[in-house]
């Protein structure tokens, strides 16, 4: 008895998918015919390490607090011990991010003193494999290059200086600094 019922029930499911797929129009349209939508400012989008014009390389000072604030551990840093001066420094050796982990949250970019790391508003980025969405500190530098050659208008980061609170809260470097 259930397996009769069971298998007129089944029938009927068909009989309405064939009548919606051979004699009705499809509802589906195409996106973006003419005007791809532009994000709004502060999008959190595809990673860029900031390049320093000085030194042509990244000017992030290896604090390691992006990839302590990480929820989803996706950042990966390597530091080495130089000497300049008589005095230790540490200096950046590797940088990476693996996108397929991020939940792009913008702790990283927030917490940052010096406004190293940024997530642009390039939001149409794929990847046939999952080393394409791993982005070392070239591919970072790359993307910032290629950010700025095509932005229409000065980058602003919307998590430099947070609204309502009070500048005795920021580093010096971060009271001092009016963005990239």
């Amino acid at each position: 008895m259930f397996e009769k019922l069971f298998l007129i029930e089944i029938l009927k499911g068909l009989a309405l998918t064939l009548k919606k797929l051979l004699f009705e129009k499809p509802v589906t349209i195409e996106c973006y015919d003419k005007v791809i939508p532009q994000p709004y400012p502060g999008f959190r989008g595809r990673h860029a390490l900031v390049r320093s014009e000085l030194t042509q390389g990244p000017i992030c000072v290896a604090c390691h607090r992006c990839e302590r604030v990480c929820p989803s551990r996706c950042i990966y840093i390597k530091t080495v011990e130089i000497e300049e001066g008589g005095k230790r420094k540490r200096q950046l050796a590797e940088y990476a991010i693996d996108a397929s982990r991020c939940v792009y949250c913008g702790y990283c970019v927030e917490v940052c003193p010096v406004n190293a790391l940024v997530l642009t508003e390039f939001y149409q980025y794929i990847g046939e494999k999952r080393e394409d969405l791993y982005f070392d500190q070239e591919r970072l530098l790359k993307n910032w290059d290629e950010f700025i050659a095509k932005a229409e208008r000065p980058y602003f980061n919307p998590f430099w200086k947070p609204k309502g609170i009070p500048e005795g809260f920021f580093s010096i470097v971060k009271r001092k600094a009016k963005g990239v």
